[in-house]
């Protein structure tokens, strides 16, 4: 599997790839038909002190590419949110493939 970071008006932080990678290799580990994941931090300006800190993740697997976002007051629980909501999404995906 192979994963590319983009950072915008964020600095990359190796602590932060870390963390997607390990979280990520739990993901292929259970689900093998993810090809590659792409991350994006971003920064945003907001009034409320909970979000502001964007991650969003694409993951290319046969068919629709799989997409989550999510936003909060640290990346570290931004990239937990969009893991979990993709881990449903795979698992959805995985229920819907037919073997032949």
């Amino acid at each position: 599997m192979e994963i590319v970071f983009e950072y915008h008006d964020v600095e990359s932080s190796k602590r932060l790839e870390d963390f997607v990678k390990e979280k990520l290799e739990a993901l292929h580990h259970k689900y093998e038909m993810i090809v590659r994941a792409d991350i994006f931090f971003k920064t945003e300006n907001t009034s409320s002190d909970e979000t502001g800190k964007i991650c969003n993740i694409r993951l290319s697997v046969p068919g629709p590419r799989l997409f989550a976002e999510a936003s909060h007051d640290n990346f570290m629980k931004s990239i937990s949110e969009s893991i979990n909501d993709l881990e449903k999404q795979l698992l959805k995906k995985k229920g819907k493939l037919k073997t032949y």
